[in-house]
C-alpha cells in the first residue's frame, strides 16, 4: 500500500526537542536521494527547524514541511498517507500517541516512535495487534534508548551463544545524562495507571519453548563491582517479547533488566526519589503541581551537556556452563544516541525492506528489523561489544 508516496519518511513533532535531533540526524546522513518531511503543528516553528537544516546541509532545501496535529485527525490521515514510515517523537504517548498509530494502520504506513511507557506499549498491543498485522502494517514503538540497547543488545548477546541451549541473561544499565522536559513529562506520565486498563497479549514463545521474567535482587555485584538493583522500565518486557517471538533465543530463556549504581546510597536515593514520584503522581492535583516543575516542552540539555553524556548496558549471560560478558554503549542516551536510533531505525524500515523479515503487526526492533537494523547502529557507531572473560 505505501508504493509510490511523497516521502520515504516523514519526522512528526520535528519541532520538538528529540524531534529536532531526529531531524538533525536524518539531514546529515540520509541518502541525498531520500523523499523525506518534517511534520508539526506550527509552519513558523517547521520553517525555523528546516533552516537549521539547510544549514546541515544545502541539499536539505529540498526536505518537505507538514502541518499536522493530534487535534486534527483529518490531518494526521493526510500525513500517513504521504510516507511510507512515519517517525513520531510527540509524547506524552499515552496522550498523544493513539491516534497517529489509527492513522497508520488505516493508511498502511509503518510506524516507529521513542516512547518509553508501558502503559502506551500494552495498548498498542491490545488493540492494534490485529488490524496491523491484517493490514501489513509495521508498527514498531520504542525505537530511542527505551529500548533499542536492551533489545537488540540481547540479541547480539544470544547471537555469541551456541544454539538451543537454555540461556539465563541480566541486563544492569549505567548512565549519566539530563534530560528534555518532553521526556521529563512523559517519565511522570508513564506511572500514571490507564483510565481502562488494558493487558498486552501473553507471551506465545511455541511449543517446546519458555520464556520467563526473572526480578533481580539489589545487592553488590561481584562481576560489577557496583550496587544493582531491579529497573521497572520498558527495557524487560521488550527483551522477552523478541525472545518469545524468536527461536533463536533458544529453548528456555528469561531475562532481567536493572539498574547499576555507584554505591549503597546512590541505589537507595534512586529507588526513594522513584517510588515517591510513582505513588505522588497517581492523584491528579498532585500530578497537575508535578509536572509544573518540570522543563517546558521543547526545552532540554544544552549541547555541552549532551557531550558530556554517556551510558553502558552490561550484558551478563550464563548458558551451557559458560558466563558471557557483553556490552552496549554511546554518548548522551537520551537524544545524541536517541535520534540516531529513531533515524536508523526509520532509514532501515524504509531502505532495507528487502531484507526485513516478513512480520507484520505491533512488533519489538528485533522482530521487525533484527539484523538489519542492529548493523546500521554499528556502522552508525553505537558500540556492541563482547567483553574479555
Amino acid at each position: 500500500m505505501s508504493e509510490g508516496r511523497a516521502y520515504s519518511i516523514v519526522v512528526f513533532g520535528a519541532t520538538g526537542f528529540t524531534g529536532g535531533k531526529t531531524a538533525e540526524y536524518l539531514a546529515a546522513h540520509a541518502p541525498p536521494e531520500l523523499r523525506w518531511a518534517i511534520a508539526g503543528r506550527s509552519q513558523n516553528k517547521l520553517d525555523s527547524v528546516k533552516a537549521r537544516l539547510v544549514a546541515i546541509d544545502a541539499r536539505n532545501a529540498g526536505v518537505d514541511t507538514l502541518v499536522a496535529s493530534v487535534d486534527d485527525p483529518a490531518s494526521l490521515q493526510r500525513m500517513a498517507a504521504a510516507t511510507r514510515v512515519l517517525l513520531t517523537s510527540v509524547g506524552p504517548f499515552s496522550v498523544y500517541g493513539e491516534p497517529v498509530v489509527s492513522a497508520c494502520v488505516e493508511q498502511g504506513t509503518d510506524y516507529i516512535d521513542s516512547t518509553g511507557e508501558p502503559n502506551f506499549f500494552r495498548l498498542l498491543h491490545a488493540r492494534y495487534s490485529a488490524p496491523a498485522r491484517e493490514r501489513g502494517v509495521r508498527i514498531v514503538p520504542s525505537c530511542g534508548f527505551d529500548a533499542i540497547p536492551a533489545d537488540l543488545g540481547a540479541l547480539f548477546s544470544v547471537r555469541q551463544l551456541p544454539r538451543g541451549k537454555p540461556i539465563r541473561l541480566s541486563g544492569y544499565m549505567s548512565l549519566d545524562a539530563a534530560f528534555s522536559g518532553g521526556t521529563e513529562r512523559s517519565a511522570l506520565m508513564s506511572w500514571v495507571p490507564p483510565r481502562e486498563p488494558l493487558e498486552a497479549p501473553a507471551l506465545a514463545p511455541g511449543p517446546g519453548r519458555r520464556v520467563a521474567a526473572v526480578r533481580g535482587k539489589s545487592h553488590k555485584h561481584p562481576l560489577l563491582n557496583a550496587w544493582v538493583g531491579p529497573a521497572d522500565t520498558l527495557d524487560g518486557p521488550i527483551v522477552l517479547r523478541s525472545a518469545a517471538a524468536l527461536e533463536d533465543y533458544g529453548p528456555d530463556f528469561s531475562y532481567s533488566h536493572n539498574a547499576q549504581h555507584a554505591s549503597l546510597g546512590q541505589l537507595l536515593a534512586a529507588h526513594a526519589v522513584f517510588g515517591t514520584a510513582a505513588f505522588l503522581v497517581r492523584f491528579a492535583p498532585l500530578r497537575a503541581l508535578m509536572l509544573r516543575t518540570v522543563k517546558p516542552s521543547g526545552a532540554g540539555p544544552s549541547q555541552a551537556q549532551m557531550d558530556r553524556s554517556w551510558f553502558k548496558l552490561r550484558f551478563i549471560a550464563e548458558c551451557d556452563g559458560r558466563v558471557l560478558q557483553t556490552e552496549v554503549s554511546g554518548g548522551d542516551p537520551g537524544y545524541g544516541e536517541t535520534s540516531k536510533m529513531l533515524a536508523e531505525s526509520a532509514l532501515c524500515l524504509a531502505l532495507d525492506r528487502e531484507a526485513l523479515p516478513a512480520r507484520a503487526g505491533v512488533l519489538t526492533t528485533a522482530e521487525a528489523m533484527g539484523d538489519a537494523l542492529l548493523g546500521r547502529l554499528q556502522r552508525a557507531g553505537l558500540q556492541f561489544r563482547v567483553l574479555p572473560s
